[in-house]
């Protein structure tokens, strides 16, 4: 597709449901570690269903994480990340989030209110959503594009992990940036 092609707005999106086509989309996090600098990694295993509502303010979402598809760049610290002092992907080896609203509808953004779980804690969050468009790719299907970030504290879904610095402050942030870029296939 080029810059110029036309791209379906927001309050034409067909109902019916979308799958997020995985090896189009990108679910990461960014924290910063020794408080001097930012790690960025992604969830690399995912699956997603969007159910858009003639209304769109009715629409659905929900995601799936694989915990052991974490890619930090890093083995050591992927292999940290899975452990119980993190994510303990033995006992917790999925995220998920599910939506419980759509609110502040305004041209292309808006905001997706859900639960998000992690380690098997539940909490409400709200990412700031853009629409990117809908276009037919070359086979025929029908895509929508989607991008959301959402800034949570990592404590709150049990994720206490840390070290302390000889300068002060810690190892790994309590605040963790979550953004994803998600490509969906809309079904038949």
């Amino acid at each position: 597709m080029t810059e110029s092609a036309a791209i379906t707005p927001l309050a034409d999106l067909a109902a019916g449901t979308y799958v997020l086509d995985a090896s189009h989309s990108e679910v990461g996090f960014v924290a910063r570690h020794a408080m001097v600098t930012k790690v960025r990694g992604y969830f690399r295993e995912l699956e997603g269903t969007i159910t858009v509502a003639d209304d769109f303010a009715a629409s659905t979402a929900t995601a799936t994480m694989q915990v052991a598809s974490i890619d930090s760049g890093s083995a050591d610290r992927d292999g940290h990340l899975k452990s119980a002092d993190f994510f303990d992907v033995e006992n917790n080896p999925v995220i998920t989030f599910a939506s419980t609203g759509i609110k502040d509808v305004k041209g292309e953004e808006f905001t997706l209110v859900g639960d998000l779980t992690i380690k098997g804690v539940t909490r409400q969050v709200e990412l700031a959503a853009e629409y990117e468009g809908t276009a037919q790719d070359p086979f025929g299907n029908i895509r929508a594009g989607f991008t959301a970030r959402t800034d949570v504290d990592r404590e709150d879904f049990g994720l206490t992990w840390n070290a302390a610095l000889e300068t002060g402050g810690v190892l790994v942030s309590k605040k963790v940036t979550l953004t994803l870029d998600l490509s969906a296939i809309k079904q038949a």
